[in-house]
């Protein structure tokens, strides 16, 4: 039997898109119906459906940053759920889902438009296209989905991190740092010589950082580029980094395994 998980904030809607789906798909069975990110990427990887339905603004962490924690935390040799993402009508996203060949349905959910979705994903569940392949064919559509939520005006870049214990107030020069790693509600700061925490977070963090010296490498990791010393690249398509001058290893996810590749 063919199982999926809805994970939608507006108990209504969560509902509304339940019973629309036991219309156009009664042998359809739903895992569970959750109302945040973080519920939903447990939810997920514990149950392993065979397809999720993510609406796009949820408390905590986005339908698209769910779909990425998904990416970077399923389990290799397993396969991956087909995601659909479910949102208000926005001209932008969903051009950019068109573009990448995402399944997406409108809210509030209509019977006809779901009923496509539900014959396109039947159709590619009937693939059965291998786990690797599975997975890759997500990455490549969110790493271009997440590249495509990116672009903005630029926030002026941030020379100096300050990061406060009790009264003192330790300057930190951004070319020092080595890497930023999200712990709870606030940033590592990692240099050579020690660490700081700094109570913001990485996605506040990120647009203050030059993209070109500063690389995110993982959801919660962004390292300075040129601190990499060498890049492992893993059969599960993972790559392990080693830094200069730090014992330190850090994992870049398959989302961003394709900024280390040899020239």
């Amino acid at each position: 039997m063919t199982t999926a998980l809805i994970a939608e904030d507006e108990p209504l809607l969560a509902a509304a898109l339940q019973a629309e789906l036991a219309q156009v798909w009664p042998e359809l069975r739903i895992a569970a119906s959750v109302g945040d990110g973080h519920s939903a990427v447990a939810q997920a990887l514990a149950l392993r459906p065979a397809l999720c339905f993510f609406d796009i603004r949820m408390p905590g962490m986005s339908g698209l940053e769910a779909a990425q924690a998904l990416v970077e935390d399923w389990p290799d040799g397993t396969a991956f759920p087909l995601i659909v993402f479910v949102t208000a009508f926005d001209q932008y996203a969903l051009q950019a889902f068109e573009a990448q060949a995402v399944d997406y349905v409108i809210k509030p959910v209509q019977r006809e438009r779901l009923a496509a979705c539900v014959a396109r994903l039947q159709a590619r569940l009937a693939e059965r296209s291998p786990a690797g392949e599975a997975i890759q064919r997500s990455v490549d559509q969110l790493r271009a989905l997440i590249g495509g939520a990116a672009v903005g005006a630029a926030a002026p870049r941030l020379k100096v991190i300050q990061a406060q214990v009790g009264a003192v107030v330790h300057l930190v020069p951004v070319e020092q740092v080595l890497y930023f790693e999200a712990a709870d509600k606030y940033v590592r700061v990692v240099t050579v010589e020690r660490e700081h925490l700094i109570r913001l977070s990485l996605k506040e963090l990120l647009p203050q950082l030059d993209p070109q010296q500063f690389w995110q490498v993982h959801r919660g990791t962004v390292v300075r580029a040129d601190a990499i010393a060498s890049a492992l690249r893993e059969d599960s398509g993972r790559v392990t980094l080693a830094l200069r001058g730090h014992a330190d290893k850090l994992s870049a996810s398959r989302l961003y395994a394709h900024l280390f590749r040899g020239m």
